[in-house]
């Protein structure tokens, strides 16, 4: 009777042990699990991509805002960088037409011609360039081949004065060296993007806080109203995506990559320390008082930065992932309308009082690149979620 009794508390403890450990495991389990399902990842890109190409189902039709632009400027570029990413993960020939439309209906030019010197002219470049190793038709790369080559040719390397511009070009750099296997072309944007960081304004990257002043305008003494240095969101946004495009396309063995991969690094550092509680980036980025609040093109872009350092194994996941999702997580419920419209998106410009106020419902004077830049941090977030990718 006694070993029954003995035998009985026995298991009734094993039982509860049993019941203790596995809430446990399903606590740890809840807790290392991602709050992100690909699924939804996939048909947010899906519902802000239809919006934008019901809207303009017409790739030529020109932008007005204050005055009547070419649809082949950069902002417009920066949207097929996000559509192209959008494509390798989801395979809908209606984004390759879409694509090859555009660059049809601009007979594959920039806005400026072969001579220009201007970044923003040359981002359609990258999309081009991407059409172009689908479906190697010379006159996709004809004239942005011609551009560059131009360029290069000039020996005059001070073009990119505002970091903007970085991501504009310098990707294009990369992938002609690449494709044409000419470290010419690595050479050559390793100069410009060396005048930019070391030279323009006195230098436009602070190493001390780890981020990019957006032009000599900025560079002190000029100061945020709460006597910071002036940050602007979207400005470094636009170096993480340069530095992230071209790391993914560079080879291992060229002469400046572990330069452009501790820049990387240094400033993913200096974005993790200032995000806001609720995973959005404030458009200045150490004076949440000048302008403050949501923003999602900055915000867009980090989380493009994060996922892609982390799926290539350079950043840590333990470190980046939960500021990662936590952005991911604030854009997807708190920026989406229902249409597909992107909220919280701040306008043209170059300093936090541009395109302001700034809110869930304000329409951007140019639509198209925040979308871009929505599209390739999901793209990159959806390979981080999708095993086979």
């Amino acid at each position: 009777m006694k070993r029954n009794k003995i035998a009985l508390i026995s298991s009734i403890l094993c039982s509860v042990f049993f019941i203790i450990g596995c809430a446990t495991t399903s606590k740890i389990s809840n807790t290392t699990n991602s709050s992100i399902n690909k699924d939804e990842v996939l048909a947010v890109l899906r519902t802000t991509n239809n919006y934008f190409m019901n809207k303009w189902p017409d790739t030529g039709k020109p932008i007005y805002t204050n005055r009547w632009r070419p649809s082949n400027i950069w902002t417009r570029g920066v949207y097929y960088e996000g559509l192209m990413a959008l494509y390798k993960i989801d395979k809908d020939k209606r984004y390759y037409d879409y694509a090859v439309d555009w660059g049809e209906n601009h007979k594959w030019g920039l806005r400026n011609g072969t001579t220009t010197r201007n970044a923003d002219d040359q981002a359609c470049g990258q999309t081009y360039l991407d059409l172009y190793e689908i479906d190697p038709k010379p006159e996709r790369i004809k004239d942005i081949k011609a551009n560059i080559d131009y360029v290069i040719k000039s020996g005059k390397y001070d073009d990119w004065t505002w970091i903007d511009a970085i991501q504009m070009a310098m990707p294009v750099f990369a992938k002609l060296g690449v494709m044409y296997k000419d470290d010419t072309y690595f050479d050559y944007m390793y100069k410009m993007y060396a005048h930019s960081k070391n030279v323009e304004g006195g230098g436009l990257y602070n190493k001390a806080d780890k981020l990019w002043w957006r032009d000599k305008d900025f560079v002190p003494p000029y100061k945020e109203p709460n006597g910071e240095d002036c940050y602007w969101s979207r400005g470094n946004g636009w170096v993480v995506a340069a530095l992230v495009r071209v790391l993914d396309l560079i080879p291992e063995t060229e002469k400046h990559r572990a330069e452009y991969l501790q820049d990387y690094k240094e400033l993913m550092e200096g974005l993790l320390a200032c995000q806001r509680e609720d995973g959005f980036w404030n458009v200045s980025l150490h004076d949440p008082t000048n302008f403050g609040g949501r923003e999602t093109s900055g915000t867009a872009l980090f989380v493009y930065g994060m996922a892609w350092g982390i799926n290539n194994g350079l950043l840590d996941a333990k470190t980046y992932r939960p500021s990662m999702e936590r952005a991911w997580n604030a854009m997807f419920k708190e920026a989406i309308h229902p249409s597909g419209f992107l909220g919280y998106l701040q306008g043209t410009g170059k300093e936090p009082k541009d395109g302001q106020p700034v809110s869930f419902a304000s329409v951007p004077d140019f639509e198209d690149y925040g979308l871009g830049c929505f599209l390739l941090a999901g793209s990159e977030v959806y390979k981080l979620l999708d095993k086979k990718l």
